[in-house]
């Protein structure tokens, strides 16, 4: 794989894995001081489609948020295959 790409990949990887854990972390906050500031559940779904569903769920299950909701706790398991899959077909075809 090329250099410039993987950087890119990394970056990216670490860009929205924190944006993740801050957005989860938000929404736990909110959920108990401000309900009318939480994060809608289709963001951060899109959120974990992106890429950080790995970091969303982690957090997730450490701050107890969100675990007792099926649409997370089934839903961001198959992105995480999803995003292995793409990971190891863009590190086959470079």
């Amino acid at each position: 794989m090329p250099a410039e790409i993987k950087a890119l990949l990394i970056m990216y990887g670490a860009t929205i894995a924190i944006t993740s854990i801050i957005v989860t972390i938000y929404d736990k906050i909110a959920a108990k001081r401000n309900p009318k500031g939480r994060i809608r559940e289709r963001n951060l779904l899109f959120l974990g489609a992106l890429g950080g569903a790995l970091p969303m769920i982690i957090t997730m299950l450490l701050i107890q948020h969100k675990t007792n909701k099926p649409k997370f706790m089934l839903g961001l398991p198959p992105m995480i295959l999803l995003h292995t899959a793409l990971l190891f077909f863009l590190y086959l075809q470079f």
